[in-house]
């Protein structure tokens, strides 16, 4: 049954899934304005949804969060891992059409958490493995999951120079910086990154995109920059893109 016969499971879904995108709790006249639904139906999928401990009411700030049981879901979504073990064959694949290693990355506030590494034979070791995590900014896993959000959400996670971590001499100091990379990465519809996470190795990469349009991991490759041409980074991207949208399906989002 298609999502457009089961509005209010629709509208509901987007109720829960826009106070996990806000930081703090929301007053429920602006979550109808923010979907553009009747305040009288937000009204009643809120209290369904606290009724069901999927949201909280904060009766003296009039304001709604996330409640325990959507703590529980990601909990499970966590112990299962089902992005990473969908990804893995995917990147396997990658790795062996390219030579190169690929990782997948996550968005967690201004930094990128690594989740899957599959290493190239005979290829040392890179700093993207399982656990570590890296500023966005300097990624081009992260540089293409930014360039999928929307502007006033990556605004809200840069808004000055103090958000920017630097690791030598590269990437973007600013939001000014930041906004003309993103600019760049959009218009080629893939992130790059050249040294900045570690010297001598050039990066390639593509946001997975969910049902929704954003983005829900950075899929990437990293290879010697000396052994790249112009031609052979080409057929990289053409990999690397290829692998992220078959990502995207896997994981019911848009390849």
């Amino acid at each position: 049954m298609g999502a457009s016969r089961v509005p209010a499971a629709e509208q509901t879904l987007q109720v829960l899934t826009h106070l996990a995108r806000h930081a703090s709790p929301l007053p429920a006249a602006r979550i109808a304005a923010d979907l553009g639904l009747p305040r009288s139906t937000v009204y009643h999928l809120l209290n369904v949804l606290v009724s069901a401990g999927y949201a909280v009411h904060l009766p003296e700030e009039r304001r709604y969060g996330l409640g325990v049981a959507a703590l529980q879901v990601g909990t499970a979504y966590t112990h299962q891992a089902p992005l990473g073990r969908l990804a893995r064959p995917v990147l396997a694949r990658l790795v062996d059409a390219t030579g190169f290693a690929a990782h997948l990355a996550v968005l967690h506030g201004r930094e990128v958490l690594y989740v899957v590494e599959e290493r190239a034979p005979g290829r040392p070791p890179l700093v993207t493995d399982v656990g570590v995590r890296l500023p966005a900014t300097l990624t081009a896993s992260g540089r293409a999951m930014l360039a999928a959000l929307p502007a006033p959400q990556v605004r809200a996670l840069f808004p000055d120079r103090d958000s920017f971590v630097q690791r030598g001499s590269g990437g973007p100091d600013s939001p000014s910086a930041l906004r003309r990379l993103l600019v760049d990465a959009r218009a080629r519809g893939y992130a790059v990154e050249d040294g900045e996470v570690t010297a001598g190795f050039a990066s390639v990469a593509y946001a997975v995109v969910d049902h929704a349009g954003l983005p829900a991991a950075g899929l990437a490759t990293t290879y010697p920059a000396d052994e790249v041409d112009n031609p052979g980074r080409d057929r990289l991207v053409a990999a690397v893109a290829a692998a992220a949208s078959e990502l995207g399906r896997r994981i019911g989002g848009q390849g």
